[in-house]
């Protein structure tokens, strides 16, 4: 008897346009969720469970075009995938594991963010649906919104931070800087609502410890260059 396997059929990603070639009007769109991959490359720099896409294609319905957010977390996947990494992410390719998060950041030119992409990823099935509009105030609508998934509709979660056990992480806004920009930003938090420390600030702290310690070196008469 022939084995008919329908997901053989399904394009791969190397087959299908890793975006929708739609240029971000601001690079806070680009900013934004590439400081949050970078805490992440620094916090979970063991693992290799996990993935988070920039501006990268999601298929879930053969049927249906990509969904491009501005950043994703999916767990439970292969954090690299072949030299060249991921070109899209595809479901089929993916055993079926659909992201944990989606970010969108809200830009000058507005695209639905409140409204129908809310209703894309809630039929996706995306745990966290994260909206952040870093540049003004909505009418009506906080400047960090952040959506659980319950029962197949979205709950919207109180607070400019907000843990989501099912992550591990908690995410949020406060004023920092990163590659010299200061503004308002979004991190991670633990569950004692810390925020997770960025590249830049664990290297600065890294210099600040080694000077400590030349500076009590020679407090000590040690020449730091025969130890």
């Amino acid at each position: 008897m022939l084995n008919y396997n329908p997901l053989h059929c399904l394009p791969s990603s190397e087959e299908l346009p890793s975006s929708d070639d739609t240029p971000v009007d601001n690079e806070l769109q680009v900013l934004i969720p590439s400081l949050l991959s970078a805490v992440l490359a620094l916090i979970w720099q063991n693992r290799e469970d996990w993935f988070f896409g920039i501006n990268m294609g999601i298929y879930y319905d053969p049927a249906k075009p990509a969904i491009v957010p501005d950043g994703f977390l999916s767990l439970g996947v292969e954090r690299f995938v072949g030299e060249q990494g991921r070109l899209c992410y595809v479901l089929w390719d993916e055993d079926g594991i659909v992201p944990s998060l989606a970010l969108e950041v809200v830009s000058k030119t507005y695209n639905a963010e409140y409204e129908q992409k809310k209703i894309d990823y809630a039929e996706m099935g995306v745990l966290y649906y994260v909206v952040y509009a870093p540049t003004r105030q909505r009418r009506r609508r906080q400047r960090l919104e952040v959506h659980h998934l319950v029962n197949g509709e979205y709950v919207l979660q109180s607070g400019d931070r907000i843990w989501m056990p099912e992550i591990g992480l908690g995410i949020g806004r406060e004023r920092g800087t990163y590659q010299g920009f200061t503004r308002e930003w979004l991190y991670w938090y633990n569950e004692n609502g810390n925020r997770y420390k960025t590249p830049e600030e664990v290297a600065v702290e890294r210099e600040q410890q080694l000077q400590d310690l030349l500076a009590r070196l020679q407090e000590r008469g040690i020449d730091p260059n025969s130890i």
